[in-house]
């Protein structure tokens, strides 16, 4: 699946002092430097970090690099063999053709091998005082087991899409090997190795005393530890920016172009604007490298980012996200076309029980742009034969088309404003000739996606080599679909799951609404127009998702601090936390601008 990142505007500032500064090094050349500085006669250097680290460029550079002999030894030597981590891999891929089960206890060292650990930990405790410098490097260096051992810990990170990007190519190397596994399957990663490496990290962290992001091996970015900790801090004081993933997909559309140049994208389904899995990129400095870090980072500071009531019943979870589906075709195009796949969502029970995820889907689709033939599907038929449909989607497989589809499944006319209320169960789909903007839970620490298809048109897909519909028909999940199906008629949509705005707050030069909700949904939808000025509230115990749908660019920031804020454009979303309290919207346009705030209704 290809993913575009977009850095317009996506850069996050944090206020650093000269004495900030000396611990920051920016610039590859400037790092390998740092840290081949760093290896001395007799000194233990352990390097940990994420998978997509290119570490034989990295390590051949320090080597290179350092006044003094280093000895390299890499992590990957203290695993079980390949079947052994296989085997345990499976447990979590289990058989389910689309989903894992989540690997909620395990760590690291399950993969270990404790003769190899004792061996290297004997290897270093020889190696005090001595004549060549030690460098253990890659996922597992720094292992508690290994802790008293080295002079000083680096823990080298990597974000998600990069990686993706690897994987999706054979191109990653994974726990135990020195090249890479081009057999590597997703659920390895998002049920399994995601856990342990995570686990991992928060032991690295513990005690790291650098930290480098390796995103791009022409802009490493390195951090003392007082500084790394200093960036975090200050980071979730204030809003908060994400750099935002653009999706080609088999209903993917144009509007994008209008918007947004994005080298190599060619047809656009959908974005992600906030959520678990995107990056973070932070100026440090005029002219300096950025640094780009995974948004899991921030969950080290969960009470001020996310509150104390997701902290204590989700640890990890970083739980709502946005995104943006493109729906603009500039001539007619059939709705086979224009789209998605009829899908619906699953509980929080669902996700337990069956995947052992922490919180279901749920979702809300808010209309942003409208054009002619704008389009929602929602519910079925009052008289529809629901038996007759499973049979078909089950028959089917995507693979074979429903001619009579529309026959089941409800369209509904949309406009801009529209707020489609989309709980677990339900079979719903993004029509086409609008752009929507998708509110709803994150149920995954990992960001691991839960949409269960049950019919796709039997149309071919993107294929993002040849730029072309001709990939294979997308799989589906009817297995999962019907049975989490809760069978809604048109009439339950229509007096149920489409909310309508009711003004809570405003003075004539602003207001602010919240939409009817229904009581299964955990979270409400709001939006706040404004001439100039606006503010809200987090309570200091709700984290905010703030989208500008209309205006052009609008300053959010702390009313008690107002140097902690930031500014975001027509359709760019960021995240306001739980413990910011009150805040205003500042509109830098000469008209109107209306944001939509997607919140927890507990906290």
């Amino acid at each position: 699946m290809p993913l575009y990142e977009y850095y317009e505007n996506a850069a996050n500032s944090v206020p650093l002092t000269s004495d900030d500064f000396a611990g920051v090094t920016q610039g590859t050349d400037a790092v390998v430097t740092a840290l081949a500085a760093l290896a001395k006669p007799g000194t233990r250097l352990g390097l940990d970090g994420w998978y997509g680290v290119n570490w034989p460029a990295l390590i051949d550079r320090i080597v290179a690099a350092a006044e003094v002999e280093v000895v390299a030894i890499d992590a990957s030597e203290l695993f079980v063999s390949p079947e052994q981590i296989a085997a345990y891999q499976a447990t979590y891929e289990t058989d389910d053709p689309s989903f894992g089960w989540v690997n909620s206890e395990g760590v690291l060292e399950d993969l270990l091998d404790a003769d190899r650990i004792a061996a290297l930990r004997d290897r270093l405790a020889e190696a005090r005082g001595g004549g060549a410098a030690v460098l253990v490097y890659g996922p597992a260096a720094c292992i508690a087991a290994l802790e008293g051992e080295y002079d000083t810990r680096v823990y080298v990170d990597f974000t998600m899409q990069p990686m993706l990007w690897q994987m999706w190519g054979g191109e990653l190397v994974t726990f135990g090997r020195k090249e890479a596994n081009p057999d590597y399957f997703w659920k390895k990663y998002y049920y399994n190795d995601f856990y342990l490496l995570y686990r991992q990290k928060k032991v690295a962290f513990a005690a790291m005393d650098y930290y480098v992001s390796a995103v791009r091996d022409d802009a490493l970015v390195m951090l003392g530890r007082e500084v790394y900790d200093k960036v975090i801090d200050e980071l979730v004081l204030r809003p908060i920016k994400q750099v935002k993933i653009l999706q080609p997909g088999p209903w993917g559309a144009y509007r994008y172009r209008d918007l947004w140049e994005v080298d190599g994208l060619e047809c656009n389904a959908w974005n992600e604007l906030a959520g678990i899995e995107l990056s973070i990129m932070v100026e440090l400095g005029e002219g300096g490298a950025p640094l780009f870090m995974p948004t899991q980072n921030i969950m080290q500071r969960p009470e001020q980012l996310v509150g104390k009531h997701v902290m204590t019943e989700y640890p990890d979870l970083f739980p709502l996200q946005v995104w943006l589906d493109d729906g603009y075709f500039p001539k007619p195009v059939s709705f086979e076309r224009s789209s998605m796949p009829i899908h619906d969502h699953p509980s929080t029970d669902y996700v337990r029980e069956h995947f052992n995820e922490p919180l279901g889907r749920y979702e809300t689709y808010y209309i942003v742009e409208s054009y002619a033939g704008s389009s929602t599907w929602m519910g079925y038929h009052e008289d529809a034969d629901l038996e007759e449909w499973e049979r078909l989607c089950v028959e089917s497989q995507n693979r074979v088309e429903i001619p009579n589809w529309q026959d089941y499944v409800v369209r509904w006319d949309t406009n801009v404003g529209d707020l489609f209320l989309i709980p677990p169960g339900t079979t719903h789909g993004h029509g086409g000739n609008q752009m929507i903007l998708e509110m709803d839970t994150g149920p995954s620490v990992a960001g691991t996606e839960y949409s269960f298809f049950t019919y796709d048109f039997a149309r071919p897909t993107w294929d993002d080599q040849t730029k072309t519909m001709t990939a294979p028909p997308m799989k589906m999940h009817t297995a999962h679909s019907f049975d989490n199906h809760k069978w809604i008629r048109k009439s339950r949509v229509e007096s149920h799951h489409r909310a309508r705005p009711i003004a809570i707050d405003g003075d004539g030069k602003f207001r602010k609404d919240q939409y009817t909700s229904l009581p299964e949904m955990p979270f409400h939808i709001e939006r706040v127009f404004m001439e100039k000025r606006a503010v809200n509230d987090t309570e200091g115990k709700y984290m905010h998702i703030a989208t500008l749908t209309e205006g052009s660019r609008v300053t959010v920031r702390s009313l008690a601090h107002p140097e902690r804020e930031t500014t975001i454009d027509r359709l760019q979303a960021c995240t306001i936390p739980a413990g910011m309290g009150e805040y205003e919207f500042i509109n830098l346009d000469g008209s109107h601008a209306m944001v939509v705030i997607l919140r927890l209704k507990q906290g």
